[in-house]
């Protein structure tokens, strides 16, 4: 069988068609040209949203910016007027309460408040001051008989003494006689055996007399010690009586009456108190981490009463109540004027001031991980940081190790971070 030439033929294409094939061509070129340039330039982007995972808003975050400056490390809250002297003014002896004052009435220091009627303690001074005055009459009879005994004793001895004369006498005259031969010497031995009596007892006339001014002596003066001590005793009383009485120990204003009026009070039992509002004080709370900084004597401001005022901390409590502290603040120099007990001011101590160091603003990433680490912006990404934090006030925090300045951290919101190391922002 013969083949022909049909398989050799082709059929020509029209120019129309020609021309459609390459202007598809080219279309197809173009749009592949255009997806390579899109994706070379979002490629970037994409690997961030690869790398760092979900994608969180921008506009949800509280960022702040790293900077050098000074950190004053401060505490600041609302404080209460207090008295830095209120005292309470207790019975010292039971009896009936009469009260001369009321509550809010202003007192001068000494001045009378009440007084306590306590006819017991009254009544055993006038026995004891009866005592005294037996005890006193019996030292000045004591004193009247040792005078009369010593005048006695005084007439002996002058009868002694002249006595003594007389036998001297004698007994010259009988020895001038013997001498003369005019009397036996039996006689001149009488004389002088006369005149030897006479010394004795005029002798002991005198020692009576000095032993008698020592017996006076010594009797008057243990009545006198009695007398002293029955006097001391009823002084002691009348100082007890006048306690009855009770004065104002400050010059103030009477605070809080703590029993009622004609009340029959024990010996202890508080009664009053009185408010000095010459010195007054401003207690505030704490927080235990602060509240270690805390020191007497560092600089304080008190502001209220349409005005701010310079401080120092007096006292700090060495007791923690419900994690605070409780510290108080003297006004330095004049106090404010219209202060009353209880009110309310706003009180801030200085702790600390440095200058020049490396700071950001005070946000949750301090108390998160215990300061750990915190989100730096980098290129549209949140990256996850190590930092090492120094000191804290309630506005800033002090940056150690990790953060430079002119960095943005993330300070608040990256609870939604999840701990990630690297999360992409959208903005």
């Amino acid at each position: 069988m013969i083949r022909d030439t049909s398989g050799q033929d082709r059929p020509l294409t029209p120019a129309s068609t020609v021309w459609s094939r390459h202007r598809r061509l080219l279309l197809a070129a173009g749009v592949l040209g255009v997806g390579a340039l899109v994706t070379a330039t979002a490629l970037p982007a994409v690997q961030r949203m690869v790398a760092g995972g979900a994608s969180v808003s921008q506009q949800r975050l509280g960022l702040a910016t790293v900077e050098v400056g000074p950190l004053v490390r401060d505490v600041a809250g609302e404080g209460k007027v207090v008295a830095a002297m209120s005292p309470t003014v207790y019975a010292l002896h039971g009896g009936n309460l009469v009260l001369r004052v009321k509550a809010g009435d202003p007192v001068s220091q000494g001045q009378l408040l009440g007084e306590i009627d306590s006819p017991d303690l009254r009544a055993r001074l006038a026995q004891e001051q009866s005592n005294a005055d037996a005890l006193r009459t019996e030292l000045q009879r004591a004193e009247v008989d040792g005078r009369e005994q010593r005048s006695a004793l005084a007439s002996a001895l002058e009868s002694a003494t002249i006595d003594l004369q007389t036998a001297r006498n004698d007994l010259e005259r009988q020895t001038k006689a013997f001498e003369a031969g005019a009397v036996a010497g039996m006689q001149v031995e009488k004389a002088r055996d006369a005149m030897e009596k006479a010394r004795i007892t005029q002798a002991h006339a005198q020692a009576g007399i000095g032993l008698k001014d020592d017996s006076l002596k010594f009797e008057l003066q243990a009545r006198q010690q009695a007398l002293q001590r029955q006097q001391l005793l009823v002084q002691d009383l009348r100082r007890q009586i006048d306690e009855l009485q009770l004065r104002s120990p400050v010059k103030g204003q009477v605070g809080q009456l703590l029993v009622a009026e004609r009340a029959n009070v024990a010996a202890g039992a508080g009664l009053l108190t009185v408010v000095d509002l010459t010195s007054m004080e401003v207690q505030m709370q704490v927080a235990e981490s602060f509240a270690r900084d805390l020191a007497i004597g560092m600089p304080g401001e008190i502001s209220g009463n349409g005005g701010q005022f310079r401080a120092r901390v007096s006292s700090v409590s060495p007791e923690v109540v419900n994690g605070e502290v409780a510290a108080r603040l003297r006004f330095e120099g004049d106090m404010p004027a219209q202060l009353r007990q209880n009110q309310r001011l706003s009180v801030r101590v200085l702790l600390d001031r440095r200058e020049k160091v490396v700071t950001v603003n005070r946000g949750s990433f301090v108390e998160e991980g215990g300061g750990r680490f915190a989100y730096v912006v980098q290129d549209g990404q949140a990256v996850r940081r190590n930092v090492k934090l120094g000191a804290q006030s309630l506005s800033k925090v002090e940056i150690l190790e990790g953060l430079k300045p002119g960095e943005q951290v993330v300070i608040s919101g990256a609870q939604a971070f999840n701990g990630a190391e690297r999360v992409s922002l959208a903005q």
